[in-house]
Parts: C-alpha cells; sequence; structure tokens
C-alpha cells in the first residue's frame, strides 16, 4: 500500500531584510504546489519554527531568504526537530550564504573567480591597501546577505574611502569589478537547466533594478553560443557540486567579453515568483512553473517517505 502524500508546508516571510520578496515567493509557490499537493501556508515572523509544524505530516519547502532563512539556521532547526525539507542541507546553506567560502570551494574544482578581499567592519582594509590588490574599479557587498542588499560599484580611491568609512558592521566583501553579461543558471538535481542573460538599465543590478519593474531586461535563453552555453552550465554544475548543494539552487556568473565566466554566488533558496530568474531558467528547459516547484519538492517527498517507510519496518 502507497504512503500518503504529506501536507507540503511552505515557509514565507522571516525577519531579514527580504522579508517582502520571500512572501511573493511564498504565496506563487504555495498556490503552485496546492497543483499537485495538499499544501498550507506559513508566514513566519521570527527566527523559530511556526507552531503547528508535524514532522510526521510535513515536509517543508522553504522561500525564506537572507540570513537566518537561508544561512543554515533555520535548517538546523528542521533537523533538530526531525523535519524533512526540500534544498540544500544546513551544511550547504552556510557555505554558499558565505560568498567568500562558496568562491573557494568553487575555485577548487575549476571555476573561475574574481580577484577579492573579505573583512570584517572591525577590521577595515584602508582604500590604499584595496585599491593596490584589487585597483580602483571594484564591487563592495556584504559577504553573507542576498537579493544584492547593499551592494555598490566603486570607481575611484575616494569612493572607496567614503564607502569603507560608512562601514560599521558585519562582514564584506570587495572585488575585482569584472564587467561583462550577467547570467543565472537554475541547477536541478545538480543538472544544469537554461541559462537566463540579465540586462539592467543601469548597467548595475542591484535591488533596485532587481525589484523596480522595467528596469531590468531578461533574456531567457540568454543569446550565447553553443560553447559558451556548455562552458557557464558546467561551471554551474561544478559550483553547486563543490559547496555539496541539494535538490536544487540558482547559480550567477558574469560573463566578460574573453574568456570564461566568473562565479558571483550560488543562492540556495531563491526567488520563486513565476517571473524570477529560477523558473527563467526552468521554462528554456520546457518547464513551467507548476511543474518546476513540483520537481523541486520531489526528492523532499522521496526522502520523507523513505523515512517513513523505514519506521513501519
Amino acid at each position: 500500500m502507497s504512503l500518503p502524500l504529506p501536507i507540503i508546508a511552505v515557509f514565507a516571510g522571516g525577519r531579514s531584510a527580504e522579508r517582502d520578496v520571500s512572501l511573493g515567493s511564498g504565496k506563487a509557490s504555495a498556490l503552485a504546489l496546492a497543483r499537485s499537493f495538499p499544501t498550507r501556508l506559513f508566514e513566519l515572523n521570527a527566527d523559530a519554527l511556526p507552531a503547528g509544524l508535524d514532522p510526521q505530516r510535513h515536509v517543508v519547502f522553504s522561500t525564506l531568504h537572507g540570513t537566518f532563512g537561508e544561512d543554515g539556521g533555520m535548517q538546523q532547526l528542521l533537523d533538530a526537530a526531525g523535519v524533512t525539507y526540500a534544498g540544500c542541507d544546513a551544511a550547504s546553506s552556510a557555505l554558499t550564504m558565505d560568498k567568500t567560502r562558496t568562491k573557494a570551494a568553487a575555485a577548487g574544482r575549476g571555476v573561475r573567480v574574481a580577484d577579492a578581499c573579505c573583512f570584517m567592519a572591525t577590521e577595515k582594509p584602508t582604500a590604499e591597501t584595496v585599491v593596490a590588490k584589487l585597483g580602483e574599479n571594484v564591487v563592495v557587498k556584504p559577504n553573507n546577505e542576498g537579493s544584492s542588499v547593499g551592494l555598490s560599484v566603486i570607481a575611484g580611491r575616494a569612493a572607496l574611502a567614503e564607502k569603507l568609512a560608512a562601514i560599521t558592521r558585519g562582514s564584506w566583501l570587495i572585488e575585482r569589478r569584472i564587467v561583462g553579461r550577467e547570467l543565472s543558471v537554475g541547477v536541478l538535481g545538480g543538472k544544469a537547466m537554461g541559462i537566463v542573460e540579465i540586462r539592467p538599465k543601469s548597467g548595475v543590478y542591484d535591488y533596485t533594478s532587481k525589484y523596480t519593474k522595467g528596469l531590468t531586461e531578461y533574456f531567457a535563453p540568454a543569446p550565447l553560443d553553443g560553447v559558451t552555453t556548455a562552458q557557464v552550465q558546467t561551471a554551474a554544475e561544478a559550483a553547486f557540486a563543490a559547496c555539496g548543494c541539494r535538490d536544487y539552487a540558482r547559480v550567477d556568473f558574469i560573463l566578460p567579453e574573453q574568456g570564461d565566466a566568473f562565479l558571483l554566488e550560488i543562492n540556495t533558496l531563491p526567488g520563486m515568483k513565476e517571473t524570477s530568474l529560477l523558473p527563467m531558467s526552468a521554462r528554456c528547459a520546457g518547464m513551467d512553473f507548476t511543474g518546476l516547484v513540483r520537481e523541486l519538492v520531489r526528492p523532499a517527498l522521496l526522502r520523507f517517505q523513505s523515512a517513513a517507510s523505514a519506521q513501519k519496518s
């Protein structure tokens, strides 16, 4: 006799800077999942498991973005409570939320990464030190935030000194600026899907460009030749594997005029509205939004059913 389907518990909200983005992802995902499974949407307002979550009845599909939701904090709580969930485990979530560790792991598998330096706000480098290592054209961003929160493109020593002076807390990353085409690739079950090209009208894909309608153009699939397409997809799969990712993720790159693409970051809980980058990547591979969310949760359902069978035997 087949085991009954669990209820898909969609997590949304949270307390990070990306709460509003998460609420949109959660609502869209819950509506799509409800076409295939019993589904319940949980809006979270604290860094804790919600009341009513039952490890015997629920499989979690989280759309929490940013701090705690995406950095392994929530995943650790779910593991401790014995709750099955879709997506990356606690260790890979923590690793990929740290851009410096992500780049180091990916570089070990041959993925190209930009020169960079990482620092705590309490131990800031001088502008002169940064310029000597990386040049005057750099990108400054938090080492462990998503959605381009806090990202600044800096040109010149004076602007860099001003930016450094304004940093008062947290862990930060400064990268040599690579000028090129921004690309995003969804990875499902370790295999890359279609490549999406992102063309912000401002020239910088920051939080405003990302979430303000009409400020960015998207091309899915990206207009790339076959060799470049294969190279970027191979790099996405290598980065996914290097960081121990599970089930799915989105991998972002920048492609200069010459040479291979540079890894920007891995997003383990990417935006999940129908117009988000991961669903765009899936559509390139012939998968609509409803089909995508069904595939995203499928491995977790198998883990849940396997555990339930083991308990009965």
